[in-house]
């Protein structure tokens, strides 16, 4: 049997030389990006074990897994987990609705008139949620705008009840959430050529089929990157379903606020806390095998 044959010292030291200076590059990137992994650590990983933790300790007790059960006993926590999912499927839903046509336009516009325009829709990151809150709240109240409108014009004879209720929850949580859908849609929407829709025309496509055959495929990251944007921003939403909800529309951050400041039960805050965090990741894992996001993206690019 021959002996196997030995690589040149010569072959060797060119292969060596060759990894150096890559090998360099990948520590100097390493040293850069050191300090936001440290910051990282620190003001997310780290609290985000501290939760874990509390949740499954207690000084009295010990490592337990009472609150988990705790939640899972009690028929009401799982109401309200269900409910936190419902309501934002509802408002991601009206988001997407009322959002993809608005950027649509703000896409197909003149630039100057879409940047006006814009500004419109950016307008409300300057004023406080609660001050955006408390403005649909005067206008949906029982004497309200909306209502006296509604009774001038003889469409109700009765003030509706517009406020304390899943929906006007869903229209304050859509309304502070919309902005996001908008931005995030538009700004895929004005990275697709329009020359593809002007080729999709001189084939003899209709305005309609251009748009459903081109222009929606194209603008496919924009829908999944607004969904899944509005969807995880309005599990952990709180201010707006507190002041315009009722005692049936309670979610779960409010549950998990009522527990950390009336029964100061910290640990079972944070059961619910991680309860709620590992749903969120289930939810984004089967939207992933659903829309296929790295798909999308890589067609995007």
């Amino acid at each position: 049997m021959s002996p196997a044959p030995v690589a040149a010292p010569d072959a060797v030291a060119t292969v060596d030389a060759s990894l150096a200076p890559e090998r360099r590059d990948a520590v100097r990137y390493l040293l850069i990006l050191l300090p936001a992994v440290l910051v990282l650590l620190a003001l997310f990983v780290y609290p985000l074990l501290g939760i874990v933790e509390r949740s499954a300790y207690t000084p009295k007790t010990g490592y337990t897994l009472e609150y988990y059960g705790q939640i899972w006993r009690v028929p009401v926590y799982l109401q309200v987990i269900g409910r936190t999912f419902r309501t934002s499927a509802l408002v991601t839903l009206m988001c997407l609705a009322l959002g993809y046509p608005l950027a649509y336009l703000l896409a197909t516009l003149r630039p100057r008139v879409a940047r006006l325009l814009m500004i419109v829709v950016v307008l409300p990151f300057f004023t406080s949620i609660i001050v955006r809150t408390y403005a649909w709240m005067v206008l949906l109240g029982r004497n309200g705008v909306v209502n006296q409108y509604l009774t001038r014009l003889g469409l109700t004879d009765t003030p509706l009840p517009l406020l304390y209720n899943q929906g006007g929850v869903l229209i304050g949580m859509t309304y502070v959430l919309l902005p996001y859908m908008v931005l995030t849609v538009y700004s895929v929407m004005r990275g697709i050529e329009p020359g593809l829709i002007r080729a999709a025309h001189s084939l003899g496509a209709s305005r309609w089929q251009a748009f459903r055959r081109v222009f929606l495929p194209l603008s496919l990251p924009g829908i999944a990157g607004g969904t899944l944007l509005v969807f995880i921003l309005s599990l952990g939403f709180f201010i707006t379903p507190a002041l315009m909800g009722g005692p049936s529309d309670v979610m779960i951050a409010m549950l998990i606020e009522r527990e950390v400041e009336f029964t100061l039960n910290w640990s079972f805050a944070s059961a619910l806390a991680v309860i709620l965090l590992v749903l969120t990741l289930i939810g984004f894992v089967g939207y992933n095998r659903i829309v296929r996001l790295e798909r999308v993206f890589e067609a995007r690019d």
